[in-house]
């Protein structure tokens, strides 16, 4: 199955108003009908039938609140990419652009080639093998063979040569023996996809996702495509905890963190070569920069002004503050997003908030919820680039037609690894909102599909992207945007983490980089499976049974804090034993005032236990990390305590 994301999803980027994709096409009933049927069906979804009422009624009301602004439709003609384009676009993103250049530096490119697995270098080894055919069509000076670089993959072994694209495809769906490793010694069962309903189901990210697939697929397992509406038979699912513990995002240092997005999009795209799924990205898009302060500025502009008030600020001030709102006035208003305010008093409030939000002589209490919610979406929808990004839209959209529920999940988990950090942070606010608003379904009569319908047109609709509309597709499609949404709401706790393989593959980038090999084109296949045998040799050294280390905490006490190791101690287990230490030998410390509560007790949440250095730049613990696996891991780190952030709604 090969789709078109650029065509078959384009329908959620419909134009607006004068433009050539006008959205009164997409407008199937009036408004006093929609209402109607709205009123049937926001007190009570049943389960197999939801209404998608509220998606159209909101397009409807989209339609009608750009009725009477001026015409600033600016679309891009998307051309035809010519064959090889796209792949060296996809290069490029994933950090790979030395591999296509005519005079390449490969130090860079063959660290992170390295820590990939099979899938992953075979997702690679694809847009090498049609980026080259291109060059040669064209009478370019070839691009190095593509087997010279896969000649080792995985702790040293040698990859078959792959001739046809069957070899490829066959290739990729066989399991590795010798998967990437991660943070845990030992790989864990990959569960059937059949499950139990109403039952937790495990969510691994031990093994890189595209490797689950291709072992489900070569072990032939029955397929369960579950398109589920009633909401309450959603499954839930949980991470299990290996021995380090999970990794949410805002764990990772903003250096590591950079690594993240490059190793996810590879991972995006093996996982949707195994599972059939061509990723095609769209092109950035350009729009004419505002004069606003805040409706229609990048999300970039914001936080730049913002952070010149407030320097730790990680989500635009006027989003925090619409949101906070809301929150206070308008979470048991029924109908709260659904039913729109009055068009003229917010496009009035918009104005204000431009003259005044800054001075602070905006007054909040005296706005109707009804119009905060309105501009809110409105918030949303003006930002100069879609808040899911114009590059990955189609991608986001192209998940509901990934059969498998926890296979989207996974993927959708990748993708909000790609998204650039201003967009994740604001995402994040905003579907912390959301929650709260589903939280409170019985007195404000939103549901959780509800709220998605509500919300998917404010996400997948932008002006400034082409509108190709596939015949008959718009119901299918416009659920499929829903139920995206829906899943990010639902699942978000467990789509803001970092799966642990990438940790792991985070960590051999930061060995590797440091041992600065010199590489060229005859050494490549000796050079990697040295990379792999050294890796192997240190693993050899975690026989230890206990260990003494010392654990810094310099904010709170003179002199480290010497712990005992063994294979049950825990990260939790050593703040236990500092905030023993503190209640014991009160004369040590150097600053605990706000530690300290008034009874003299310690306040355990606000501790934090970090790794810092060897082959992580920083990262917080888990609390349920197993510490001694952990410094078999990166021996070299050192440990410290320190006292929790405070985070109003930065993230």
């Amino acid at each position: 199955m090969v789709l078109d994301l650029s065509e078959r999803y384009s329908f959620l980027r419909i134009g607006i108003r004068n433009c050539p994709c006008k959205m009164s096409r997409f407008t199937r009933k009036s408004s006093s009908e929609l209402l109607q049927s709205e009123r049937r069906h926001s007190r009570s979804d049943s389960a197999g039938n939801l209404s998608m009422d509220t998606f159209w009624l909101e397009v409807e009301s989209i339609k009608e609140s750009t009725e009477s602004e001026p015409e600033e439709c600016s679309l891009m003609e998307v051309k035809p990419q010519e064959e090889g384009e796209a792949e060296a676009e996809w290069l490029q993103d994933a950090g790979l652009s030395d591999l296509i250049g005519d005079h390449a530096t490969e130090n860079g490119n063959i660290v992170l080639l390295s820590t990939l697995t099979k899938t992953q270098a075979a997702a690679v080894q694809r847009r090498l093998d049609t980026y080259t055919r291109s060059r040669r069509k064209k009478n370019k000076p070839p691009v190095r063979d593509v087997r010279d670089i896969f000649g080792v993959v995985g702790s040293g072994e040698t990859a078959p040569e792959l001739g046809s694209e069957t070899d490829r495809l066959q290739h990729r769906s066989q399991p590795s023996n010798n998967n990437q490793k991660s943070d845990v010694t030992g790989i864990p069962d990959i569960p059937s996809p059949l499950r139990g309903s109403g039952k937790e189901e495990a969510f691994s990210t031990e093994i890189a996702y595209s490797e689950q697939a291709a072992i489900l697929l070569k072990g032939s397992f029955p397929r369960e495509s579950r398109r589920i509406k009633d909401e309450s038979s959603l499954p839930k699912f949980k991470i299990p905890k290996g021995r380090l513990g999970v990794t949410r995002i805002g764990d990772l240092s903003p250096q590591d963190m950079k690594k993240i997005p490059t190793l996810a999009l590879i991972e995006l795209t093996a996982l949707c070569d195994v599972l059939g799924l061509e990723l095609k990205r769209n092109k950035a898009v350009k729009r004419k920069a505002t004069e606003n302060k805040l409706f229609g500025v990048p999300l970039g502009t914001l936080l730049e002004n913002d952070q010149k008030l407030f320097p730790n600020t990680k989500v635009p001030l006027i989003l925090q503050a619409l949101l906070s709102c809301l929150e206070k006035r308008g979470l048991d208003t029924e109908g709260i997003l659904r039913i729109s305010g009055s068009q003229t008093r917010i496009k009035s409030l918009e104005q204000k908030l431009e003259s005044n939000f800054y001075s602070g002589f905006f007054h909040w209490d005296e706005v109707h919820q009804n119009d905060v919610s309105g501009l809110l979406k409105r918030f949303i929808r003006e930002l100069p680039t879609p808040l899911l990004t114009a590059e990955y839209m189609p991608a986001f959209a192209a998940v509901q037609n990934i059969p498998d529920l926890k296979q989207r999940l996974q993927a959708l988990n990748l993708l909000i690894l790609i998204l650039p950090e201003p967009n994740r942070n604001t995402l994040k606010a905003l579907l912390e909102f959301l929650r709260l608003v589903v939280s409170r379904e019985k007195k404000n009569k939103m549901s959780l599909w509800n709220v998605s319908t509500v919300i998917a047109p404010n996400l997948f609709m932008h002006k400034g992207l082409p509108n190709k509309i596939p015949e008959g597709k718009e119901k299918q499609l416009a659920e499929g945007a829903a139920d995206i949404v829906r899943m990010m709401i639902h699942y978000q706790d467990l789509l803001w983490t970092v799966a642990s393989f990438l940790v792991a593959q985070v960590r051999k980038l930061n060995e590797s980089s440091s041992r600065k090999y010199q590489f060229y084109d005859k050494r490549i296949k000796n050079l990697l499976r040295k990379i792999h045998t050294d890796k192997e040799k240190s693993e050899k050294n975690h026989a230890e049974s206990s260990k003494i280390v010392k654990v810094q905490a310099s904010l709170f006490l003179k002199d480290s804090l010497e712990v005992h190791l063994n294979n049950g101690t825990k990260a939790a287990d050593v703040l236990r034993q500092f905030q023993k230490h503190l209640c014991q030998n009160g004369w040590n410390i150097v600053n605990a005032v706000n530690l300290i509560k008034c009874n003299g007790s310690v306040e355990s949440t606000n501790l934090l236990l970090y790794e810092v250095g060897g082959n992580i730049s920083e990262r917080c613990l888990d609390p349920d990390t197993y510490l001694l696996d952990l410094y078999h891991v990166n021996p070299h780190a050192e440990w410290i305590i320190r006292q929790s952030p405070s985070f109003p709604r930065t993230l």
